[in-house]
């Protein structure tokens, strides 16, 4: 087997990219869902990555009309393998902004960074105990006014940089590799128009996880629950027994379901629900749950609930008043990993050989994988580097970075022995 380490060049090329991306606002719009993908600017970025992809060597690089980017290595070895795909996503997250995201290299000493003096921002061990693993690593963090893009710029670089890499070390031996760049994902559309088939690979896995050592082939079952809840507003002087004031019928909705089993209560293998949106006035509210469990049974049950508490309530206030919509969005993948574990294994023993210590663990989360894996590419999803999503205090370690360039790599060798 080739000695596989990541050469400095090759470490400066993965930041230089990495760096390039992030700068790139790439938002997805979950309430644009007539249009794929769901903002102008993914499809520029993904327009952007086509032309590197055909620079650096890659062939039938193809961007369709929905936004979804493929690419294929060729194989450089003379036997039959399995084709071995590689999955990213290229949007970020509507939780917060990504507008004009100013990344910074910071090496952590053990003292709080400070990530912007003015609005006295800093990324601390003492509120994120993480980052005291990385001591004296250096790593990529934000000014604080906006996420940084790890999830999941980080894997595209990843990807991309593995890529190059391959075609530029041929002594590495490795079968057909086929690459995906998935727009949306933020939004839970990522899957939604990706062609299986057009990918032709037999297995994946998406780069989309977290800190480093992360394997992860199990995720959420899960739903959308949206609430809406007719009041009847009249003068509060004349308002006994005619007033429904609909706020406090969703405030009575939100009590009735389970106190334990939101998101800040649980961990695990342990579901929630979790109220995402409240907007109202006496007269009418809209409400927003999602619903979540790895366990099938459990996820069944929480839905059940959801449309009790709602029956209860139509009971009590008149038919018609508490109105929901429940709709499942993905499944947990493990039911169609466990017949394939030989590719879970195989990311392990890949991660092993890089000296990476596997961390399996369930997803607490969704991924495009999840919806792949039920469309007929199994998917697990191993690490990317990143570390608190969504928020200004999104940081990834460079080192991490490099060492899932050099699991990619080592997941192609092994793939073709």
């Amino acid at each position: 087997m080739a000695n596989i380490k990541t050469k400095n060049e090759d470490m400066e090329k993965l930041i230089e990219r990495f760096l390039k991306y992030v700068k790139i606002e790439t938002t997805s719009d979950e309430a644009n869902d007539k249009v794929y993908p769901s903002t102008p600017s993914q499809m520029e970025f993904q327009k952007m990555l086509a032309e590197e992809l055909k620079e650096i060597g890659l062939e039938e690089v193809d961007l369709d009309d929905n936004g979804y980017l493929m690419a294929t290595l060729p194989s450089n070895i003379d036997k039959d393998v399995p084709t071995i795909g590689f999955v990213s996503h290229v949007d970020t997250s509507p939780d917060f902004t990504a507008k004009n995201v100013n990344p910074q290299i910071v090496k952590y000493t053990g003292k709080s960074i400070e990530l912007n003096k003015k609005e006295k921002l800093y990324l601390s061990a003492n509120e994120f105990p993480a980052l005291a693993r990385y001591l004296n690593q250096e790593i990529i963090c934000t000014d604080g006014k906006t996420l940084l893009g790890a999830d999941d710029k980080a894997g595209v670089a990843e990807i991309v940089t593995a890529m190059e890499m391959l075609i530029k070390n041929p002594e590495i031996k490795h079968g057909k590799i086929r690459i995906g760049f998935t727009p949306d994902e933020e939004v839970g559309r990522g899957a939604d128009k990706f062609d299986v088939k057009k990918f032709g690979a037999d297995f994946a896995y998406t780069l989309d996880g977290g800190p480093v050592g992360e394997l992860e082939f199990e995720n959420f079952n899960a739903a959308s629950a949206k609430i809406t809840i007719q009041g009847l507003n009249v003068h509060p002087g004349t308002a006994k027994n005619r007033m429904k004031n609909s706020m406090r019928i969703g405030m009575e909705l939100n009590t009735m379901l389970p106190t334990n089993e939101r998101p800040e209560y649980t961990d695990g293998y342990e579901g929630f629900y979790h109220l995402i949106d409240f907007t109202g006035s006496v007269d009418y509210t809209k409400m927003a749950y999602i619903i979540r469990d790895h366990d099938k049974d459990k996820f069944v049950q929480k839905k059940e609930m959801m449309i009790k508490v709602v029956d209860h309530l139509n009971l009590k206030y008149g038919s018609g008043t508490v109105k929901l919509i429940l709709v499942d969005q993905y499944y947990n993948m493990r039911e169609k990993i466990e017949p394939v574990m030989h590719i879970v294994e195989l990311a392990k023993k890949a991660m092993e050989a890089v000296d990476v210590i596997p961390d399996i663990k369930p997803i607490r989360g969704g991924t495009d994988g999840s919806r792949l894996s039920y469309m007929g590419l199994p998917c697990p999803n191993i690490f990317a580097g990143g570390h608190n999503f969504h928020s200004r205090y999104e940081y990834v370690p460079i080192k991490s970075m490099e060492k899932s360039v050099e699991v990619i790599l080592k997941i192609a060798e092994l793939n073709a022995m």
